[in-house]
């Protein structure tokens, strides 16, 4: 057992609020963050599936705090740097991460699959 004089208490009360209310306030709760990125990673899907020019149904987007992944299969160049803009202006993205593969006429790079 702790056993704690009247101004060890106090002080150790003061501690308590300061600790607990600092993390309280500075870093949003797991369950709250885990939503937020769900709901970036809705916006981001939505705004890319708008772009009138490019087609990015195969790609995947994971956030987690805040940080956006971009994954799947793009088809150009100007594509990828298209969706990693798109996605940057998405409010809640802090930063936009590639981790998408350029697929180019249906060949995602393999080697030559003909004979001879």
């Amino acid at each position: 057992m702790t056993v704690l004089s009247k101004s060890g208490a106090a002080v150790a009360g003061v501690l308590a609020i300061v600790v607990g209310g600092g993390c309280a306030s500075s870093w949003p709760a797991p369950r709250e963050q885990t939503r937020a990125d769900a709901i970036t990673a809705d916006r981001v899907y939505a705004a890319l599936n708008a772009d009138p020019v490019y087609y990015y149904r195969h790609v995947d987007v994971r956030v987690d705090g805040g940080v956006t992944y971009l994954s799947g299969y793009i088809w150009s160049a100007d594509a990828l740097y298209e969706a990693k803009r798109v996605a940057a202006a998405v409010p809640g993205v802090t930063r936009v991460v590639n981790q998408t593969e350029l697929e180019r006429n249906g060949d995602r790079g393999g080697g030559h699959s003909g004979s001879g």
